[in-house]
């Protein structure tokens, strides 16, 4: 019998802060289901971290809308990328704690990752588009 090498996983990227973030809430809700948070972590170790002001525009990071399409079943979709209180899937809002979250972050437009959904099944996701979040306002107090 020969086993199948795993597919070496692309570079990534992450901010700095967020990495911070979602470190502590992957290690807050691991109980929940220990697989999942396992991956997303070890995104986290693996990824190279900077500030926001160096991360380039076409890296997906949290807020960001992402197209990707799915090699698998041949779909393309566009989310955004959001924590879990602001996750709202009819609005195509998904968190960074769901399968598809944690395998989009720190990829750039064009890179690829094989990545299992919640029954375990390898999807091969390839990111088409980012968009970044636009910065918030300035306050009418400054």
């Amino acid at each position: 019998m020969t086993q199948r090498k795993a597919a070496a996983r692309p570079k990534i990227r992450m901010i700095d802060s967020e990495a911070d973030a979602l470190t502590e809430l992957t290690l807050q809700k691991q109980r929940d289901n220990v697989r999942l948070y396992e991956l997303l972590l070890g995104e986290i170790d693996r990824a190279g971290i900077c500030s926001r002001a160096d991360i380039p525009a076409d890296v997906v990071t949290m807020g960001s809308e992402v197209a990707f399409l799915d090699e698998k079943t041949g779909s393309e979709r566009v989310v955004h990328l959001v924590y879990p209180g602001d996750a709202d899937i009819s609005t195509g809002r998904i968190s960074i704690l769901t399968p598809i979250g944690a395998g989009l972050i720190g990829l750039s437009v064009g890179q690829s990752i094989s990545w299992p959904d919640r029954s375990g099944v390898d999807h091969r996701l390839t990111i088409t588009a980012v968009r970044q979040p636009s910065p918030a306002p300035a306050s009418l107090a400054e």
